[in-house]
């Protein structure tokens, strides 16, 4: 049986909901990502306590289809943004029509309707967040970044980071102050 969550976004979320399953004892064939298979079919009680367990850290099992397709194209936009670096050069737009099965005008004007935010926008905001992460982390340089993260030059990357966070990557680098967003919280 295969479940969606919402806001599963990281490592730490898969290994929180592996131990909620094997809690409840139900047993998975695999946890990725905003998704979950089961071996076998799960009862709706089974279904309310892991969806009790896991919205203590904010997740939550989708039901609804609009729903489900709103992380899909999250899961894709994560995979792409933190795994850029094994991927060949695609346009983001073809990856994501491909992966998922739909235009990209489809899915676009659904996200914004569902999400009241663009998908460019979640990019460059998930992106801005994963570059605090590398800076932070202090094992790339700005041009291995901007490399990682497929933008065209460093300059375009300083550019997009200092319109959203106000501060130049240097800055920030300097400063190590300010605080990460949570990818769900995007």
């Amino acid at each position: 049986m295969k479940l969606y969550v919402k806001n599963m976004a990281c490592l730490s979320c898969k290994v929180f909901v592996k131990d909620a399953l094997l809690e409840l004892d139900i047993h998975s064939v695999k946890v990725e990502l905003g998704e979950i298979d089961t071996k076998e079919d799960i009862t709706e009680e089974e279904k309310l306590q892991l969806n009790k367990k896991i919205k203590k850290v904010g997740l939550e099992i989708l039901e609804n289809k609009q729903g489900i397709l709103i992380e899909k194209i999250r899961k894709v936009i994560v995979d792409y943004v933190y795994h850029s670096e094994e991927k060949e050069n695609i346009n983001f737009s073809d990856l994501l029509s491909q992966k998922l099965n739909y235009s990209y005008s489809y899915l676009a004007n659904f996200f914004s309707e569902v999400q009241a935010t663009t998908i460019e926008q979640y990019v460059i905001a998930l992106k801005i967040e994963r570059i605090k992460e590398l800076i932070i982390f202090g094992e790339d340089t700005l041009t291995e970044i901007a490399d990682k993260l497929h933008y065209s030059s460093v300059a375009h990357l300083s550019a997009q980071f200092k319109k959203i966070t106000g501060l130049t990557p240097s800055h920030f680098k300097e400063l190590k102050k300010k605080r990460r967003i949570a990818i769900q919280d995007i």
